[in-house]
């Protein structure tokens, strides 16, 4: 068995912990490597999916971020993060309308969070700029995805901060 295939050691919440300190300190790749192992290991758990989607935002793996936050909020559709890092995936990946759906979810949840307010002004002013530079009614997604980091990766803002 190659190193490559060799699980890292320690134990899932080992893995976990050790993701999100490396997410924390700005190294999405590793903390990614690290949250993939946890999550295969444990797949319905959603502090896990959380961090994991959170890593695949800040290594611009947006597919796959989408894929987890979707997951998240299907397993908690009042969990105002999760909803928060869908919107953040859909916007880099230019689905606009649907990023808007979801950060304003996060914003009907959450309203004192300056980080998801911005995000939907965001979100908002580049659907209508679409539709108005196309000509396209207003709702239907334009763009591409943005070079733009997520504005909250780092800042450890996530729901509770421990295993769920």
């Amino acid at each position: 068995m190659s190193s490559a295939a060799r699980p890292p050691a320690g134990e899932v919440y080992d893995w976990y912990r050790r993701g999100l300190a490396l997410l924390e300190s700005g190294d999405a790749a590793a903390a990614e490597q690290l949250l993939a192992h946890a999550a295969a290991a444990d797949p319905t758990s959603s502090s896990i999916r959380e961090a994991l989607g959170r890593a695949r935002l800040g290594c611009r793996r947006f597919a796959q971020s989408r894929a987890d936050f979707a997951w998240l909020v299907q397993a908690h559709p009042d969990d105002d993060f999760a909803h928060f890092g869908l919107g953040l995936a859909l916007s880099r990946l230019g689905q606009w309308s649907a990023a808007v759906e979801q950060l304003a979810l996060a914003v009907a949840l959450r309203p004192e969070r300056d980080d998801y307010v911005r995000e939907l002004r965001h979100a908002r002013a580049t659907l209508r700029a679409g539709d108005e530079v196309t000509g396209r009614s207003p709702g239907l997604a334009t763009g591409r995805p943005s070079d733009t980091p997520p504005a909250s990766l780092g800042d450890g803002a996530p729901g509770e901060g421990g295993m769920r």
